[in-house]
């Protein structure tokens, strides 16, 4: 129960025997620094209610709490505002009863509540993943963890796109160019193999479309009457026809890219439940298209298409039909979220983890869900998120705009190789140590940097900037974490006992005070599908844990019963980081 929670009652008690009065609500904020205090209550709302000025009523309120509440200390009164400080046995107590609790901030799910989904990555399977991909992956499974700490029963799925004329570009230009090349004969990740033939078939498509625009071609006649371009339309209806050689090779093919995605999910360290492929639901909305023509939610167009007319929502006129029959993107996702809730009875919320560039197709398809009347369409989220850049000449790119993302980890695992060496504090490590110390630290640091941003804000990602070892970094809170293991190892001592100290040391309130916000930070992160929220947190959590470092004696306290309480409080602080990082997906180092 939260210091709010305990105090809410009470001051409702004060405020009825006090002024006569009932209230429902009351409010509060966090002590500003210069004052003294813990939990401040907010005296202004009250003014509506009692006729008394503000330092009167903050005393008169004080006062009862010291003499009917347990856990208040004293007080003090500024302006509107009634600064309230909490007992040291009160954050003792709170200690002990969490102090072995290793789930502490998590919440078990209740197996009653409907469960969410969560997608996200949903690449397509042309080329390998690129730095996109990397922030779109990292927010959601991080999203997914967080629910899921919440309190939340969760899926993690995406939808792989399979299908379509940018698969055929690849397939034809790899049976023009390619030579029987394989993964294996060329020692290339499938997904990367795939992805140079997509580059050579754009080479080729260009180099005819010049060709034909020196023939007296306009471009726009030239991009159309380009051979290789009829060619792959050719070979994208043979597909839709199921014609055997070309389903043959597009499942090579597209094998050869899940091959290499599954590499790239194991190193970035995300993974899924249910995965959806494009060529099983492009088909799937259309017969909801009658449904929703029969309700009168959509509408027929003389030529036959269909459309729903959102201008009254404050949007436009959106196609769901052709009027050749085929279906949109729209169609599909309408039937993709009916379909995934078939599949899966129990889950009753989905979220999207899409960049900020779809943001209108989402707010139509959920507002169209809803008019066709499924209750779960108000428990839909698009986790919608900024672009990331990169300052130009820190990695490497493809075609001079897009970072592909094992080279991106690859680069980020070597920039923390020679920050470390650099460093000079290795050399008890084995090779095998090392190595994966060094991709621990370069994905944490690549993760964090990222994650600590509000999804909605674009990034500038600086890669040697985010490998740092201080300042608000995955690294820094990585070596605070193995620092505290380190004291750990060291205290050759029972310190498993629950604590008698009877009185906490300024820096240690501070501390315990910190931990104890962990899970309603947990709650917040999880509500506003933020991971920001966790990362910045423990950043808090670190710089509280170093100051209290710096100020107080640990291992070298003379006092037993003060340094077996200074152990145990490091040991929680290193649990904590580590659960919240785990929300994260970073993992932390024993040892730096």
């Amino acid at each position: 129960m939260s210091l709010s929670q305990i105090l809410t009652p009470s001051i409702q008690s004060a405020i009825q025997a006090l002024f006569d009065v009932s209230v429902d609500k009351i409010e509060f904020q966090a002590t500003r620094k210069e004052f003294e205090g813990d939990i401040t209550m907010v005296i202004f709302p009250l003014l509506k209610v009692i006729k008394s000025n503000p330092a009167e009523l903050g005393n008169k309120i004080g006062t009862y709490l010291v003499e009917n509440v347990a856990e208040v200390a004293r007080f003090n009164v500024v302006s509107g505002f009634l600064n309230i400080v909490i007992s040291d046995r009160y954050y003792l107590n709170f200690f002990n009863e969490i102090k072995d609790n290793n789930r502490f901030g998590y919440v078990t799910p209740n197996p009653e509540e409907k469960a969410v989904m969560v997608e996200y990555s949903s690449p397509n399977t042309n080329k390998p993943l690129h730095l996109g991909h990397v922030r779109n992956n990292l927010l959601g499974y991080s999203v997914a963890e967080i629910l899921k700490a919440s309190g939340k029963k969760v899926y993690k799925t995406q939808i792989i796109n399979d299908r379509g004329i940018h698969i055929c570009k690849s397939m034809l230009a790899w049976e023009k160019f390619g030579n029987g090349e394989t993964p294996e004969s060329t020692g290339l990740k499938g997904d990367k193999l795939v992805g140079k033939y997509y580059v050579e078939f754009d080479k080729a498509y260009k180099t005819e479309i010049n060709q034909l625009i020196e023939t007296g071609k306009t471009e726009e006649e030239a991009k159309k009457q380009a051979p290789i371009i009829v060619e792959a339309q050719e070979m994208l209806k043979k597909w839709e026809a199921g014609d055997e050689k070309v389903i043959a090779l597009w499942k090579k093919m597209n094998q050869w890219v899940y091959d290499g995605f599954a590499t790239t999910y194991t190193n970035l360290g995300v993974d899924f439940d249910k995965y959806y492929y494009e060529s099983n639901t492009y088909l799937l909305g259309k017969d909801v298209v009658q449904v929703g023509l029969d309700r009168g939610v959509f509408e027929k167009d003389p030529d036959g298409s269909v459309w729903i007319d959102l201008t009254d929502e404050g949007l436009d006129r959106k196609i769901v039909l052709r009027s050749d029959g085929t279906a949109v993107y729209m169609t599909q996702d309408i039937g993709t979220a009916i379909q995934r809730v078939k599949d899966m009875p129990d889950v009753g919320g989905m979220v999207y983890t899409v960049g900020n560039e779809q943001d209108y197709h989402f707010k139509v398809l959920f507002l169209i869900l809803q008019k066709l009347g499924f209750d779960w369409a108000s428990s839909l989220y698009h986790l919608s998120y900024g672009m990331v850049d990169l300052p130009s000449g820190k990695m490497k790119s493809r075609e001079g705009t897009v970072v592909d993302a094992d080279d991106l980890m690859n680069d980020m695992t070597a920039t923390a190789k020679q920050i470390s060496e650099d460093l000079g504090k290795l050399d008890s490590y084995s090779a095998e140590e090392k190595t994966k110390l060094y991709q621990t630290i370069g994905l944490g640091a690549l993760k964090y940097y990222i994650l600590k941003v509000d999804p909605k804000k674009r990034i500038l990602f600086n890669p040697e900037e985010s490998v740092d070892f201080a300042g608000n970094t995955g690294p820094f809170i990585q070596y605070t974490y193995a620092r505290i293991q380190s004291i750990i190892r060291k205290a050759d001592f029972d310190f498993s006992a629950k604590t008698t100290i009877e009185e906490l040391h300024e820096k240690e309130k501070e501390l315990v005070k910190q931990i104890e916000l962990f899970p309603e930070v947990i709650q917040n992160a999880a509500q506003n599908h933020s991971p920001a929220l966790i990362a910045n947190y423990t950043y808090d959590l670190v710089k509280e844990y170093n100051s209290f470092y710096q100020s107080v004696h640990i291992l070298g306290e003379a006092d037993l019963i003060k340094k077996i309480f200074r152990v145990q409080l490091s040991q929680k602080v290193a649990e904590v980081i580590k659960s919240a990082f785990s929300l994260l997906g970073i993992e932390v180092p024993e040892r730096m």
